[in-house]
């Protein structure tokens, strides 16, 4: 019987590890994912975006899996896939 109980106890030993990582660790990344997926999907024309990369633009036309962004000061229009799109910045009141 004590190997038995051993048996019981290290498998409750290691459910409670996998339960601490999926709290502190996978379940904060999926969130975190969960987020971003949706603030691309509500990416409009006349954001402005910070890509992964660093680059700051306005958003000029929202397609499925792709936007275009302007660029410096002649409005350069690049295209750019959404999983590129690290940011939106929040728009500001035009009250201010």
């Amino acid at each position: 019987m004590g190997t038995t109980q051993q048996m019981i106890m290290g498998l409750v030993m290691w459910v409670a590890v996998f339960a601490v990582f999926y709290f502190l660790l996978i379940r904060p990344q999926k969130k975190k994912e969960k987020q971003l997926k949706e603030m691309r999907e509500a990416l409009a024309a006349g954001d402005k975006v910070t890509t992964i990369g660093g680059i700051i633009a306005n958003v000029a036309k929202v397609e499925e899996d792709f936007v275009v962004l302007e660029l410096g000061p002649n409005r350069t229009k690049v295209p750019f896939e959404k999983w590129a799109i690290g940011t939106v910045e929040p728009k500001k009141d035009s009250a201010e």
